[in-house]
């Protein structure tokens, strides 16, 4: 007789596996390398220091 087997430890596992493709293709598709995040964050810093530089004195 074969050992029996837990039904919801399967479901569980299935699900997690399932859960991981979805986050993989996620950070394929939505993700942004390390180049590109440092490029925006020194754009937007930039862009605030230009903003301040311009402001007249009261």
């Amino acid at each position: 007789m074969t050992e029996p087997i837990n039904l919801n430890r399967f479901r569980k596992a299935k699900a997690k596996s399932e859960t991981r493709a979805t986050a993989a293709e996620n950070r394929v598709r939505f993700g942004q390398t390390k180049a590109e995040r440092t490029r925006v964050e020194a754009e937007r810093e930039k862009a605030a220091r230009d903003l301040d530089g311009s402001k007249r004195d009261t």
